[in-house]
């Protein structure tokens, strides 16, 4: 089917597997025009976008935004898990478009919040009433891990880009020294990401089984699995290490970012652990802050089970250049 030229916004999710690619009227994303390629069948973004155009009859678009797996700096963004670089001119070149935008994947979730239907937002904690200008915070934790701050302005949306994955993993216990010093063994430091990722799942039932003298090695998905059938105790456990992990990650974030208009959590590992954050510790963790655990109650949680929130933020962000 031709689309009309010069109209429509051409937007795109890079994760570290898949980028996902879409059209949007506006802020609403066209979900017949979704289409997932396979990064590893690709030697750069311009291909991919080069091919996406092509299937969606050589559509002609008015504005692109792409949102990345990695930093953003000066209008060029450097993929944290792929060997991508790609910038503006790139993007021109690709699709025609008049007006561009990269994003870090995590400033695209942050400029959907607003625009996901209630529907995909599933609460782990409650919200409290908030003013609308209140600042929000998203945290990603899927290939890897990364939060993003939200403000409401004068001037408009701003959210503003980090890496926090990268940042040392919280210690409270002698438990959590230990796995410090087991992570580190990979990279010489023991980063959030290390762990508060799916591959750090993996790390997390593995330093289990060094743990119990008992070394065994399963996938993520298969981690979970086993939680949902309740067929292997390490799985449960290592779950369990990781929700706590994660609280008090998110804890700490909420207390640096003060985000009265709630937590979002996003990204495939996020959505796989939201039926269990409840009962694995989630909530104690987040609020596991001395005198100040009374304070957290202030910040409600959320997960956003919509697999193409980047793609809608993308999208409202383009509006917002143009207004």
């Amino acid at each position: 089917m031709a689309h009309p030229a010069n109209t429509l916004s051409l937007v795109a999710d890079i994760g570290g597997t898949n980028t996902r690619v879409a059209l949007a009227d506006g802020r609403k994303v066209l979900s017949q025009t979704i289409r997932r390629y396979s990064n590893a069948d690709y030697p750069g973004l311009e291909s991919v976008l080069r091919r996406y155009i092509a299937d969606e009859d050589n559509v002609d678009p008015a504005a692109t935004c792409v949102a990345v797996a990695g930093p953003v700096r000066d209008g060029r963004a450097t993929m944290t898990n792929l060997d991508w670089t790609i910038d503006k001119t790139t993007l021109i070149r690709a699709t025609g478009a008049e007006r561009v935008a990269l994003l870090n994947d995590l400033q695209a979730q942050g400029h959907a919040l607003g625009h996901i239907d209630a529907d995909n937002i599933r609460t782990i904690i409650p919200f409290p009433e908030a003013s609308d200008n209140a600042a929000k915070l998203v945290i990603g934790v899927g290939t890897g891990f990364n939060a993003a701050p939200v403000f409401e302005t004068d001037a408009g949306r701003l959210v503003t880009p980090s890496e926090s994955g990268h940042v040392n993993l919280p210690v409270q216990t002698e438990q959590d020294m230990r796995l410090c010093n087991y992570v580190a063994t990979a990279h010489g430091f023991p980063s959030v990401e290390d762990v508060l990722s799916g591959r750090g799942l993996e790390r997390v039932y593995a330093w289990l089984g060094e743990e119990a003298d008992d070394p065994h090695e399963a996938k993520a998905s298969e981690i979970m699995e086993a939680c949902a059938q309740g067929t292997d105790a390490r799985a449960t456990k290592a779950a369990t290490v990781f929700t706590r992990m994660l609280g008090s990650v998110a804890g700490n974030l909420a207390l640096i970012q003060l985000p009265f208009g709630g937590v979002y959590l996003v990204g495939g590992v996020s959505q796989a652990f939201a039926p269990y954050l409840g009962d694995y510790g989630f909530v104690e963790a987040f609020r596991d802050k001395g005198r100040f655990a009374g304070f957290m109650s202030n910040f409600g949680v959320g997960v956003i089970e919509d697999d193409y929130a980047a793609l809608t933020g993308c999208a409202a962000h383009l509006v917002s250049l143009a207004n």
